[in-house]
């Protein structure tokens, strides 16, 4: 297995990743897309409660129309939880790490990894969500790929939550995680 903790260091934050890496049409994007973002107070006190770190290291592209729908989202996450530490890394800078998470045989994006508070892999989700591959089967006629100039749909932020939600419950369950915090 790929050791992600080694390059935690080099990742950059949501702001810093879009200041490095995007063109001033890419981060109007980023930026609209991130203004029509946002949790519901559900979600939010959900994320609040988690009681164990998660450090995320994200590939992504700034000029991906996938990275603009759901990076803003991962941005609102990583908000509302300080325990919840996201890193960027982009896809053709970080060949290493794009190569070690492929999906399908190519180097998707974005692609979330999920791990530990010691960077114990706990699970990796990528490209697009279920909700995202509903949607776009649903209609095939249409674009393959989000422009980025409309938010995620409901759904889409609901499938991150919900995932984020269960690595959280697989670290709170894990037994040497409660011996080591007395939980």
């Amino acid at each position: 297995m790929y050791d992600f903790l080694s390059q935690w260091s080099a990742g950059l934050s949501y702001t810093e990743f879009l200041d490095r890496f995007a063109t001033d049409e890419q981060r109007r994007r980023w930026d609209a897309v991130f203004a029509k973002t946002a949790l519901t107070a559900e979600q939010a006190a959900l994320l609040k409660s988690f009681r164990r770190r998660m450090l995320v290291p994200i590939v992504a592209g700034t000029w991906c129309g996938d990275c603009v729908q759901q990076c803003p989202i991962f941005a609102q996450i990583a908000a509302a939880n300080p325990l919840i530490e996201i890193r960027y890394f982009d896809r053709d800078t970080h060949l290493d790490i794009a190569d070690a998470v492929r999906i399908c045989g190519g180097r998707r994006v974005p692609t979330v990894i999920f791990l530990s508070e010691e960077g114990a892999f706990c699970g990796l989700l990528g490209d697009r969500t279920v909700t995202k591959y509903r949607e776009l089967t649903a209609a095939l006629d249409g674009a393959t790929c989000p422009t980025g100039l409309v938010g995620p749909s409901a759904g889409v932020i609901q499938d991150w939550i919900n995932e984020f939600e269960r690595v959280q419950g697989m670290l709170r369950m894990s037994p040497r995680l409660r011996e080591k915090h007395g939980d």
